[in-house]
């Protein structure tokens, strides 16, 4: 567990199999479905979840309730993009129902100062579906900019990458 200032909204904690359950069978609608984790895949999805070196961490609010979950490293990557600067790659989600309800900017804040206590980078990166306007407006609210467009090698859909100093 990480309690960080008491003052932000938001705790993190190492994704345990129960909680990785949950999450794998989030389902978003429409055009946020392509998030969705695939129902029939669901131990493999909870193995993903579990798996060490990519960092995946639970989000809980002040009430005890999970909103979301974040992952820090390769697996924010997305294939297709030059990770090539030096930036720790941020990714995760809301939970579905709290999606579009304006916590984007304060989830992704709690993200940033837990990751610089456990990381310590210099820089952040995110990876964000290029159709997704909320959460690249998210992005550029909390001080990202945009560094690069392409094209995933897995899915062809379009990506932009967004990088932020660790000292804003």
């Amino acid at each position: 567990m990480n309690e960080l200032d008491s003052n932000l909204p938001f705790t993190f904690h190492k994704m345990n199999a129960v909680i990785a359950r949950e999450i794998a069978s989030w389902q978003y609608p429409p055009p946020y479905d392509v998030y969705s984790y695939a129902p029939n895949q669901l131990e493999e999805n909870v193995e993903w979840l579990l798996t060490p070196h990519f960092h995946y961490y639970t989000v809980w609010n002040k009430q005890g309730e999970l909103v979301g979950y974040r992952c820090f490293g390769e697996d924010a990557r997305v294939p297709g993009g030059d990770y090539s600067a030096d930036a720790l790659d941020m990714g995760g989600g809301l939970r579905p129902d709290l999606t579009g309800m304006g916590l984007g900017a304060r989830f992704m804040e709690a993200a940033f100062a837990f990751a610089k206590e456990q990381f310590a980078p210099t820089a952040f990166r995110a990876t964000v579906m290029a159709f997704n306007k909320r959460a690249l407006s998210v992005c550029t609210r909390v001080g990202y900019r945009q560094v690069q467009q392409f094209e995933s090698t897995y899915t062809q859909q379009p990506f932009i990458v967004l990088i932020r100093e660790a000292n804003l």
